[in-house]
């Protein structure tokens, strides 16, 4: 019995290995550093895979038990990718636990304030919300209207994926769209 409780989580491990490749793959879609004006610098690599993240963990908010065992774990992968991330960066072993509640607390601030918004369909909001966390010390932010908007249409094609897919690890992320020509 209790035997069967550990090979559930093995069989989960390819699941969630699968989805999380599949999402720090769209956190690293050049289109978003290239037009849609995140940085590319380790803080908006991380801001990206938080965004990914969130979108990820509204979707399965949802979901059956078994979609949302997915996400912790999922999220839990994240955390752990920062810690070796950090630590990749030669922070010492001491002060990673101190960065890492400090980037936790950072995503959880994150979910809260981007879901707020998102749940108000109060796309201005989001953007000046993501200008703030994206640009934090910049006199002069970038517009983040863009990314505001893949973030809503991120959201409604992950709404759109089935269970089934959920379950299985195969979530995807769309492209960021071209803007028109003028």
């Amino acid at each position: 019995m209790i035997f069967g409780l550990f090979r559930k989580k093995n069989n989960n491990q390819a699941i969630v290995d699968r989805q999380y490749a599949a999402l720090t793959a769209a956190a690293r879609m050049p289109e978003l550093y290239e037009r849609l004006n995140v940085p590319d610098t380790v803080m908006g690599r991380f801001e990206m895979l938080s965004i990914v993240m969130i979108l990820f963990f509204r979707r399965t908010r949802a979901s059956a038990v078994s979609g949302q065992e997915i996400a912790q774990e999922i999220v839990d992968a994240f955390f752990q990718d920062i810690d070796y991330s950090i630590r990749e960066l030669g922070i010492g072993d001491n002060s990673v636990p101190k960065r890492m509640k400090k980037l936790a607390g950072m995503f959880y601030g994150r979910l809260e304030t981007y879901s707020k918004a998102m749940d108000a369909g109060e796309g201005e909001a989001l953007a000046l919300a993501l200008q703030r966390n994206i640009y934090p010390e910049s006199p002069a932010p970038a517009d983040m209207s863009g990314l505001a908007g893949w973030m809503v249409a991120a959201e409604a094609h992950l709404s759109a994926i089935s269970e089934e897919m959920i379950a299985s690890g195969s979530a995807t992320l769309p492209p960021v769209a071209c803007p028109p020509a003028a």
